[in-house]
């Protein structure tokens, strides 16, 4: 299984914006917060941390972590599943793979259903009950092309409704997008300016595959989630496993940044780690350490 790891940072930070169409994303909190995965060589979480292990820098500028958690959270999801015709012979083993997703999660967790074919729909609003979600998920029958990016702006738009601060969505396809009205550069840049993980995995054909795997990983870079490619559905559930596991294990880092200026621009975000020591080590050789967190988000505008 073909797995881009990406950035994995959450945040909620000042956003004003809107486009001629119908998207918008709002949130007036001052404090960032940083949700850091960290893999070991073996691509194995690692729990032992403490916050003397990180450091956290905005616009290359060391920033005072006032936050710090390692703990299993509640998150507020969104599934937003690939319904077109070519689905058809792998949907039932896909939506018991996300269904399976969901039971994995915190049991404080909501979750709503965004289906795409020709069009994006809200299958299912916030619930924090299964059989709803499967439920819903045994009433549709796939049909038509994939409208991936509406219905990846349908669901940061819907959001805006969740109730926790910790927010991820999973988009899984099979294909290209050839219905939507959104473009790629719209869906980049509506998931830059949320402070919404998201994880997409993606069953491509050889057919348009390499164009539909760029796309997919820049949703997934722009957002602080991950890009899997795997190559059969045992493989996708695999990969829906790493995401139930990469919000599980995540490191929180809270700041308020030392930038003033009230201007909109775009703020990078670097987190260093500074590994323990393993006693099974020679002195002064720490093992290697990965990060995976979103590097950068909008600041405040007065402005519109």
């Amino acid at each position: 299984m073909k797995l881009i790891s990406l950035a994995s940072l959450l945040f909620l930070a000042p956003l004003l914006w809107a486009q001629d169409t119908v998207f918008k994303l709002n949130v007036d909190v001052n404090l960032v917060e940083v949700h850091v995965s960290v893999l070991d060589a073996r691509d194995r979480p690692v729990g032992n941390l403490t916050q003397e292990n990180f450091r956290l820098f905005e616009d290359q500028i060391q920033q005072d972590i006032s936050v710090f958690k390692h703990e299993d959270i509640p998150v507020s999801l969104g599934l937003v599943l690939d319904n077109s015709r070519s689905i058809e012979p792998r949907k039932q083993r896909l939506d018991a793979a996300a269904v399976s997703f969901v039971r994995k999660g915190n049991t404080q967790d909501e979750t709503f259903i965004v289906h795409f074919d020709d069009t994006a729909r809200l299958a299912r609003d916030f619930t924090a009950n299964i059989a709803d979600l499967v439920d819903t998920l045994a009433g549709v029958q796939p049909f038509g092309q994939t409208a991936i990016y509406d219905a990846l702006i349908l669901a940061l738009d819907h959001m805006q409704q969740a109730k926790h601060m910790k927010k991820a969505i999973l988009l899984v396809t099979d294909g290209i997008d050839n219905s939507s009205h959104h473009s790629l550069e719209e869906a980049v840049e509506a998931t830059k300016r949320s402070h919404v993980a998201v994880y997409t995995v993606g069953l491509l054909s050889l057919s348009g595959g390499e164009k539909a795997e760029d796309s997919l990983i820049r949703i997934a870079e722009a957002s602080g989630g991950r890009a899997y490619f795997p190559q059969n559905v045992d493989d996708a559930r695999t990969a829906m496993e790493g995401v139930a596991r990469d919000l599980r294990e995540q490191y929180t880092l809270g700041y308020f940044p030392t930038n003033p200026n009230l201007d909109g621009s775009w703020r990078s975000v670097r987190v260093d780690i500074i590994p323990p020591p393993e006693p099974s080590r020679k002195p002064g050789v720490f093992p290697k350490l990965v990060a995976n967190y979103r590097h950068g988000y909008y600041g405040l505008s007065l402005s519109k």
